[in-house]
C-alpha cells in the first residue's frame, strides 16, 4: 500500500517538473527560432531617430540649397544700387531689426544694415554697413493702396448689387518700407474693365435705342433683338434703357466697369 502511495506522487512531481521546465524554455526557443527566421539577418539595421540627422547632413541635396541661396544672393544684389544713400536702398536690399511695440502711424527708427554685396554711405559719403532707418509704424497691409500694387481679377462682376469682392495679391512697392510680410491678401472690389465707354452707350442709347443699338454695343445680344423686333418696346423701354444707362444701373455686360 505504502509503494503505491509513493508512485502516484512521485509521478505528480515529475509532472511538475517538466511543466516548470517547458514553461521556462519556452520563451527561449520562441527568441532563436524569430531570430533565425526573421528576414533582417544579414542587413543593415533600419535607421533611428537619433541617426536621422546625420543622415540629412550627408544628403547630396545640401550643396543644392547652397547654390539656391548664392542665386538668390546675384539676383537682390544685381537690383541694388552700389553707392548709393543707405536710407535710399530698395527694402529687399537690406536688413532691418523691426520691432512691433511702435505707436501706430508714428515715425520710428531702426536699424538696418545692408545685405551681403550691397555697398551704400551715410549722409557724410562713407561708407557704411550698419545704419538707422526712419519708418512710419504700421504693417504692409496698413500701407495707403498707392504705396502697393495688387493682382486684378476679371472673373467676378462690377456691376452688381451688394457689390462684389475677390481676394487679391498684393506687393509692396520697392522703396516703401513697412512692418511685416511685403505679400499679402487683400479683399477688394472688383474695378476691371472691358473697354466700354460711357459716353458712348448713353448717346447710342438715346438716338438708336428704339433699334437696341446701346444693348448690342454693351454685349446684351438678347436684349438688343428684343428691342428691335418690338421698336424700342414702342418707346418705353427706350426711354427706361436712357434713364438707366445714364445712372450706371446698367452696364456691359461682361460685369466691368465703364471707362
Amino acid at each position: 500500500m505504502a509503494c503505491q502511495q509513493w508512485r502516484p506522487d512521485r509521478g505528480r512531481c515529475l509532472r511538475s517538473y517538466g511543466i516548470v521546465l517547458l514553461l521556462c524554455t519556452n520563451p527561449f526557443l520562441q527568441c532563436v527560432n524569430g531570430y533565425l527566421s526573421s528576414s533582417h539577418v544579414g542587413q543593415e539595421p533600419p535607421y533611428t531617430r537619433d541617426a536621422q540627422p546625420s543622415s540629412i547632413i550627408t544628403s547630396p541635396e545640401v550643396p543644392a540649397a547652397t547654390s539656391t541661396s548664392s542665386t538668390d544672393e546675384e539676383s537682390y544684389a544685381s537690383k541694388c544700387p552700389s553707392g548709393g544713400l543707405c536710407s535710399r536702398l530698395p527694402a529687399d536690399c537690406i536688413q532691418c531689426n523691426y520691432q512691433h511695440n511702435c505707436t501706430y502711424g508714428k515715425p520710428t527708427s531702426f536699424s538696418c544694415k545692408a545685405k551681403k554685396g550691397v555697398h551704400c554711405v551715410g549722409e557724410s559719403g562713407q561708407q557704411q554697413s550698419n545704419f538707422s532707418l526712419s519708418v512710419i509704424c504700421q504693417f504692409c497691409w496698413q500701407l495707403d493702396p498707392t504705396q502697393y500694387r495688387c493682382s486684378n481679377s476679371t472673373n467676378c462682376m462690377t456691376v452688381a448689387c451688394p457689390r462684389q469682392r475677390y481676394n487679391a495679391t498684393c506687393n509692396v512697392l520697392e522703396h516703401v518700407h513697412c512692418l511685416g510680410k511685403r505679400r499679402f491678401q487683400k479683399r477688394l472690389y472688383c474695378n476691371w474693365t472691358g473697354g466700354y465707354k460711357w459716353s458712348t452707350a448713353l448717346v447710342l442709347s438715346i438716338t438708336l435705342g428704339g433699334f437696341g443699338a446701346d444693348r448690342f454695343y454693351l454685349g446684351q445680344w438678347r436684349e438688343g433683338l428684343g428691342k428691335l423686333f418690338s421698336f424700342g418696346g414702342l418707346g418705353i423701354w427706350t426711354l427706361i434703357d436712357v434713364l438707366l444707362i445714364a445712372v450706371g444701373y446698367v452696364g456691359p455686360a461682361d460685369g466691368s466697369l465703364y471707362i
